[in-house]
């Protein structure tokens, strides 16, 4: 599953150990795994490969240069939501035409770049979305390529803020509707019809869901190609990632299914969706984000304070939810674990916090864990997907290195913000 673990007592990330890697580079710092990257890409890759399919990855769950380099060697293509990822993509040396966009707030000038740069397609949310690309298309003297995400109006056993496959969200074009949106996209003359696509949310740990997507996406997908020509399928994203060993008690009731390592593998994913996929006789693109990376990558942290009262005990850590938000947005759970293990210290009921100004910033609450002292490093595990890419700079924190390891290879792919970084861009009127 992935390239952490101890070694004599001490967590080591492939072949470096993160103690002295942490006193070397400070801290918080994100670490990440190359090796467990590269593995996870092989697996889905090679799990999928009695159908002719394309890997897009999610460029938001992690869009460091390093890691999208890493992923354009492997063969990838991309799913973007936004110019600036077209834009990082290029730069760590992919191709336009292997990038779908989507979201449902593309902006005009994003548009135009995608265009001038020839993306492969559009995934479009919205009629009025189908009504920019075919005017900015006309002007620039080209045809747009575009598939619409369907919402095959599927629930899923995840947050809600990450459930996308239901009527109720944002996201997509409702299955009732979806054959009049492609007859207006086909009367507009600056559109190709290139496609369909579909993502039902993110962190789901049972193939249930996308079966039952792609099954009720068959009907419409063959009505479809009676009268355009589709040149692929897209399921989606969405494989979810174990982010703990056991159950810990008053966790919310939709991260049950977690329990004792439960995972949805590249297998087992594959062995359920392939039959019906295989019946459409068409390209098949996947977008998977937080499965290639989520649990490459960890945060390390150092403990600066203790604070024992009467109704609770901290620990209160150098790293806060500027630098890791999911904890507070998502009551989401991660494990975390000393640098060196000490098997002979007790365990205690603590919360692990950080220092930002907001009773929201913690990490774990009432968690029972190894006593841990003030200046010794801990591993906020599972952190490589919507870690550092949903950080900022609240409380005027500089944001955290990233770092790159390969075998005993060690590379700083980011280097930590200063206080001069922080006031960048700023003018003084």
């Amino acid at each position: 599953m992935h390239s952490f673990h101890y070694t004599s007592d001490s967590l080591h990330c492939e072949g470096v150990d993160l103690e002295t890697l942490s006193k070397e580079v400070g801290t918080p710092a994100y670490v990440y795994s190359a090796t467990t990257i590269r593995d996870n890409f092989r697996s889905l890759h090679k799990a999928l490969a009695p159908l002719k399919h394309r890997i897009c990855y999610a460029t938001k769950a992690n869009s460091n240069l390093a890691i999208l380099r890493l992923l354009v060697e492997e063969g990838a293509g991309f799913d973007i939501v936004s110019g600036g990822e077209l834009f990082k993509v290029l730069r760590a040396g992919g191709r336009a035409d292997q990038c779908t966009f989507a979201g449902v707030g593309k902006m005009p000038h994003e548009i135009e770049y995608a265009l001038s740069q020839g993306v492969y397609c559009f995934n479009v949310e919205s009629e009025g979305e189908l009504d920019l690309i075919n005017f900015i298309a006309g002007k620039l003297g080209c045809k747009a390529p575009i598939a619409l995400r369907v919402n095959p109006d599927v629930d899923t056993p995840t947050h809600h803020y990450i459930s996308t496959g239901k009527n109720k969200n944002k996201f997509g074009i409702g299955l009732d509707r979806a054959e009049e949106v492609y007859t207006h996209a086909a009367s507009l003359p600056h559109l190709t019809i290139r496609g369909m696509q579909t993502h039902i949310g993110s962190q789901i740990l049972t193939a249930t869901p996308f079966v039952e997507a792609i099954k009720k996406l068959t009907p419409l997908i063959q009505s479809i190609r009676k009268r355009h020509a589709l040149e692929f399928f897209s399921i989606g994203g969405g494989i979810g990632i174990v982010y703990e060993e056991a159950l810990a008690s008053g966790d919310p009731a939709w991260w049950k299914e977690r329990k004792n390592g439960a995972q949805l593998s590249a297998e087992d994913y594959a062995s359920a969706v392939l039959e019906p996929l295989q019946q459409l006789e068409l390209p098949i693109f996947l977008e998977p984000g937080r499965s290639l990376v989520g649990n490459a990558g960890v945060l390390l942290s150092k403990a600066l304070y203790r604070k024992e009262t009467p109704k609770k005990n901290f620990l209160i850590v150098d790293a806060g939810m500027n630098d890791l938000i999911r904890p507070a947005l998502y009551q989401g759970y991660h494990e975390i674990v000393p640098l060196q293990r000490h098997p002979n210290r007790a365990l205690e009921k603590i919360d692990v916090v950080g220092p930002v100004c907001e009773s929201g910033d913690f990490f774990a609450q009432e968690r029972m864990l190894s006593r841990m002292e003030v200046g010794e490093s801990l591993a906020i595990m599972s952190t490589g997907a919507y870690g550092f890419v949903m950080g900022s700079n609240y409380n005027a924190r500089p944001l955290p290195p990233e770092i790159l390891i390969e075998g005993k290879k060690v590379t700083v792919v980011r280097r930590r913000q200063s206080w001069e970084d922080l006031v960048r861009g700023e003018i003084i009127t």
